[in-house]
């Protein structure tokens, strides 16, 4: 949720470094202290003598990644006490999904598909607005997310991988550990990505750099502004307070764990159409389809990250995609990477 020094875990290397790719991963850095074994993938992983962040700056991180955690479910403790016996709104309804859907596809549209693996151009006003709405999502700035993913891609279920179901091994115990890690865990993990090594792109954007310290002002205006709406929509005190309830806290929360299931459950569970990297077992899991706005037809993204489409075949509602493809027909998004059939006969699993 904080922004990593360069002296973090997985530092940059002095000298000039290339851009960081989603698919072809950088060699780990020697700082990690993780064994040269090959990893096996079965045992838990290495463990890795991280440097220590100052006493002062892994308070605020736990400080703030615990207020971000909780802040929702202190919100629908709220709804529940506040409000039970009178039920939800429909101005609260259509404010949730309204919200839900501008901060949802900032993250999915905006942080991971134009942001992270670059599958389109967006014109600058575009990528502002995709970058503003992705903050309001309470999942860190925009540089912390897309430094992290990318390196989640670069070490997809090995040890590098920040938040991997598989980290304490496959037994059933380590499996259940995983799971809980994957999912929520590793937000408080003492595991820094550096920036500048998986992000030095956005890093030299000012207008990134600016969102990225504006963070906790955009958390603040995503529960402002449900609040607002509810006022002028519903005219009543009460209407502001079930609207920043259920729009604001409730909407976040569900988001963030529809995200964090992509981490976990995507990597657990469902099928594997498509041949990944060794190790990878990045799932397609349709139930989260819909909810996850396309993001959890994951295998698929795993198997060609840059592509703007998650899910390619039939019956795999994709909103992300179609989002882009309204995009695209405007003209503030350009060089869409589709797929290409002929990329995707060729990395199909023939064995699934």
């Amino acid at each position: 949720m904080l922004r990593e020094t360069p002296s973090a875990v997985h530092a940059a290397p002095v000298g000039p470094q290339p851009t960081p790719s989603a698919v072809t991963p950088p060699p780990l850095p020697t700082s990690t202290a993780v064994p040269t074994v090959e990893y096996d993938g079965v045992s838990p992983f290495p463990e890795v003598n991280a440097p220590a962040r100052p006493r002062a700056e892994r308070l605020l991180q736990l400080v703030v990644t615990w207020v971000l955690v909780t802040m929702p479910v202190g919100g629908l403790a709220a709804a529940a006490i506040v409000m039970w016996g009178h039920g939800i709104g429909l101005i609260d309804v259509l404010l949730g999904l309204l919200f839900y859907l501008i901060t949802g596809l900032g993250v999915t549209v905006g942080f991971h598909r134009c942001f992270t693996h670059r599958a389109f151009k967006a014109a600058p006003t575009l990528r502002t607005i995709l970058a503003l709405a992705g903050s309001m999502s309470f999942e860190g700035d925009v540089i912390s997310w897309v430094a992290t993913h990318r390196r989640h891609h670069a070490y997809s279920d090995r040890p590098g991988d920040p938040h991997s179901p598989y980290r304490y091994g496959t037994g059933p115990v380590g499996q259940l550990r995983g799971l809980l890690y994957a999912h929520v865990g590793w937000i408080f993990a003492n595991d820094p990505t550096s920036w500048e090594r998986y992000a030095p792109d956005l890093l030299a954007e000012p207008a990134m750099t600016r969102l990225s310290r504006a963070f906790p002002l955009l958390c603040a205006a995503s529960l402002a502004l449900p609040f607002l709406a509810g006022l002028a929509l519903a005219g009543t005190w009460y209407g502001a307070f079930t609207a920043l309830i259920w729009a604001g806290l409730v909407r976040v929360g569900l988001l963030q764990h529809v995200t964090w299931s992509v981490n976990s459950l995507c990597h657990l569970l469902g099928t594997r159409p498509f041949t990944t990297r060794r190790h990878d077992r990045a799932a397609n899991l349709w139930p989260l389809a819909l909810i996850s706005l396309g993001e959890s037809w994951h295998n698929m993204h795993h198997s060609d990250p840059t592509c703007a489409r998650h899910g390619v075949d039939r019956f795999q509602f994709d909103p992300s995609a179609r989002t882009i493809r309204v995009l695209e027909r405007f003209g503030w998004a350009t060089d869409v990477r589709w797929p290409d059939p002929t990329r995707l006969a060729t990395r199909r699993n023939t064995t699934a």
